[in-house]
């Protein structure tokens, strides 16, 4: 109690000084495409005054005495802009600063949000993602794509090539919050696993946290996505066109009200549209494969823009959206589809050092498999709102705000002995979050903390965060995150499936087991129907050299509570002097994830190396037995290197190698007739017959081979003119032709693998 005291005294004393001095503020804009330029530096010259521009290009320095200065903005890839400014007492003065492309560019790469926060912000477990980062690995037939990306991350799991689906540390894809500019995705990744709903050249930016989040998100108990998209051209009509032999896309942009000039008022749009026809080219150029079974996939993504820009970087953006997947096996068809639309703005009041954002949005998502006589479905629809109010003290800022959300959920399963399960749900969520950073000396501390109210279960967490960095000096730097997260939406997946496309989406029920035997065998009560995380991460960050670094960190996630399908229930109904785990459609289990990840990163001129190492372990527990999840890999190997080459440097040349060990499932111990006496006790099972019946070993007790491909890719760029780029690309996915497998069909023992080597090719024309 005593250091929040102090704490809030602190805050406080804040407040007071900034009060006391002028303030700078505004955004910073590219002048030839009108976009914000984000995460780079704003300094006054000559001074220790200065900030880094956020995602939305948005900058502000505070404290600042009365008097004469110079803003200067620097960053790669532009001409340095100085700006002299005179300041008065108490005046927050709104600065928009446009900068000019540099006449020569040596192209470079740059990873380019990390160096600018290293020494002010915590970042523990979070990758700042651009669609440069996106591009600098080997596309996958032809396409760069946020999904690809993610698959070299540490703490990052992916399934496989085919029905892929995306773990991080320990938690399933219902644990993972995914964002659209504030609104929420709830299937982000088509069945193919190589590609995601979101278009690569409309991303401004992608913040993916693995771990030990603050307070401003919530809902889910693992880690979040969060994807930003930039808006139109507010100059000229421009756009991009591509095709390769996996897909083919269009980008158009422009202004439907021109600005005057950088940063001024404007009203522009953008459109975004990506179509698959793998499962029609590959009857001709992968007619090695087995077409039936092996690439049965097509998407359609289609997303709309529209956003209001003030002369003073208020703003306004409306946009829509429609996903669709579909899978076509012989033995099992699966589509989903995902629409909605929502809104986001920005206000800067003049005479208040206030930044308001604010989100809204509504969404409808379907997922139906028909799999013999067993048929899956499930759907989710809701809204979400939230209003977020950042006050900026110097290298501090104070951010808090509030989210509502309510969703309907309407759901059909049968579970592994033909049990159906059925919910229809309605719930709604309201919580606020207070956060603030402080900078002292070599310290950066971040306390934070949430209330989450959940309607459909009558319950609120409670839920402390902390975020801290040490500078230990200009090369090394500690860190620590951790805190407590809760959610009340779970999934349904067949923890018997060898693979699984399926993912449904259920509100947690309130009917819940009312004991639990844990893991010491004591039977303890259940006090609350949450599903609960604790997060805790330690890591350090390495300047080995002005070009190698090395990031370090370990981390442990504790779930005392999740809640899942009942594997066990065989009864519809509670039944006398039988366990709960016989009826009930749903139990509680717990677990727990950890383990360690090291990523060194090396990049000079035109080189560029990445090397990441992850060690994990995941299990669970469920008042009956201790099982592996289906996404429990130990080892994780990723490499990738990009050289750029050439005259001037208009070739690109990027490699990509994969390893992981295998992953558990569920093994078949063998077969029998399965009757079903429909005609009851005088059924005459001497004369019927039966339906094959499968006897499953111990759940997730077998492990699948390991893991490995090899990825090559070159690019040529060739510039047509100023305005029009042409660019070719030619790639090979799994070089030497590795046979990962997919799965094994349990009836007719059948091995089906993962992707075979695959050549493709691609062209885009961008103007």
């Amino acid at each position: 109690m005593k250091n929040f005291s102090l704490l809030l005294v602190a805050m406080a004393f804040s407040f007071v000084a900034a009060a006391q001095n002028a303030t700078i503020r505004g955004f910073v804009y590219d002048e030839e495409t009108g976009e914000p330029v984000i995460f780079t530096n704003v300094i006054l010259e000559g001074t220790t005054y200065g900030a880094s521009t956020d995602v939305n290009g948005f900058y502000s320095i505070s404290k600042i005495p009365a008097g004469n200065y110079t803003i200067l903005c620097s960053t790669l890839g532009f001409d340095t802009t100085k700006i002299n400014v005179d300041l008065k007492k108490n005046q927050i003065l709104s600065q928009k600063i446009i900068l000019k492309k540099k006449s020569i560019d040596l192209q470079t790469f740059e990873v380019s949000a990390e160096k600018q926060e290293a020494k002010t912000e915590v970042k523990m477990s979070v990758q700042k993602v651009t669609p440069k980062e996106i591009k600098s690995i080997p596309t996958i037939g032809g396409e760069a794509d946020l999904a690809q990306y993610l698959q070299v991350l540490p703490g990052v799991v992916f399934t496989g090539d085919q029905g892929g689906q995306l773990y991080i540390r320990g938690g399933s894809p219902i644990q993972n919050k995914v964002l659209l500019d504030g609104m929420i995705i709830y299937n982000p990744f088509h069945s193919i696993g190589l590609f995601s709903v979101f278009e690569t050249d409309i991303m401004r930016n992608a913040d993916i946290y693995t771990g030990g989040f603050n307070a401003e998100y919530g809902g889910r108990i693992s880690s979040v996505m969060d994807i930003t998209t930039k808006d139109g051209n507010p100059n000229h009509f421009s756009g991009k066109v591509g095709a390769s032999t996996f897909a083919a896309k269009a980008i158009l942009e422009g202004p439907l009200k021109k600005a005057s000039s950088a940063g001024a008022s404007s009203i522009t749009y953008i459109l975004s549209a990506k179509t698959s026809y793998l499962d029609q080219t590959s009857q001709s150029i992968y007619s090695y494969t087995d077409l039936d079974e092996d690439l049965p996939y097509s998407f359609t993504d289609l997303y709309g823009k529209i956003s209001f820009n003030g002369e003073n970087g208020s703003k306004l953006s409306l946009f829509g959206f429609n996903f669709t997947d579909d899978v076509n096996y012989s033995n099992s068809k699966l589509n989903w589809d995902s629409k909605g639309g929502g809104g986001k703005f920005i206000l800067v009041p003049q005479s208040s050092p206030l930044l308001l954002e604010g989100n809204f949005g509504y969404s409808d998502y379907f997922i139906e498999q028909q799999e013999g006589e067993y048929n899956r479905s499930s759907g989710i629809t809701g809204f979400n709102f939230g209003l977020d109010f950042t006050y900026f003290i110097r290298d501090n800022e104070v951010k808090y705000g509030i989210q509502i959300q309510g969703f309907n959920t309407d759901f059909s399963y049968y579970n592994t002995v033909g049990r159906r399960i059925q919910q229809r749900e309605s719930t709604t969520e309201i919580a606020g979050y207070l956060k603030y950073k402080w900078v002292a000396g070599n310290w950066v501390i971040e306390p934070s903390g949430r209330a989450h109210y959940y309607a459909a279960l009558s319950e609120i967490s409670l839920e402390p965060r902390l975020g801290i960095k040490f500078n230990a000096s200009d090369r090394i730097r500690l860190k620590l995150a951790g805190g407590l997260y809760s959610q009340n939406l779970i999934s349904s997946q067949s923890d018997r499936d060898v693979v699984n496309l399926f993912n449904g989406f259920l509100s947690g029920p309130d009917n819940l087991q009312s004991t639990f035997v844990n893991r010491e065998g004591e039977e303890v009560e259940l006090d609350s129907k949450l599903q609960r995380a604790w997060h805790l991460i330690i890591g350090s960050e390495f300047d080995l050299s002005r070009r190698l670094s090395l990031n370090v960190e370990g981390y442990f996630k504790y779930f005392p509570q999740l809640t899942t399908l009942n594997r066990y229930q065989i009864f519809d109904e509670p039944v006398n002097n039988q366990p709960e785990q016989l009826w009930r459609e749903f139990i509680v289990e717990d677990g727990q994830a950890y383990g360690i990840d090291f990523t060194l990163k090396y990049q000079r001129k035109q080189i560029y190396l990445w090397a990441v190492y992850s060690l994990a372990y995941v299990d669970r527990y469920d008042g009956v037995t201790t099982y592996n999840p289906v996404f429990d890999r130990r080892h994780n190997v990723n490499l990738v290197g990009t050289y750029t080459f050439g005259q001037d440097l208009q070739w690109e040349l990027s490699a990509r190698w994969n390893f992981g060990t295998g992953f558990p499932f569920t093994q078949t111990q063998g077969y029998y007739e399965n009757f079903d006496f429909t005609d009851g006790i005088g059924t005459d099972y001497t004369n019927s017959n039966g339906n094959l019946g499968i006897a499953y070993g111990d759940i997730n007790d077998g492990r699948l081979p390991s893991y490995h491909r090899f990825d090559l890719n070159i690019k040529r760029t060739f510039a047509i003119s100023t305005n029009s780029i042409l660019e070719a690309n030619a790639g090979i996915t799994n070089v030497y032709n590795r046979e990962n497998i997919f799965y094994y069909n349990r009836v007719t023992n059948e091995r089906v693998n993962q992707l075979p080597i695959m050549p493709s090719i691609g062209v885009s024309l961008t103007f």
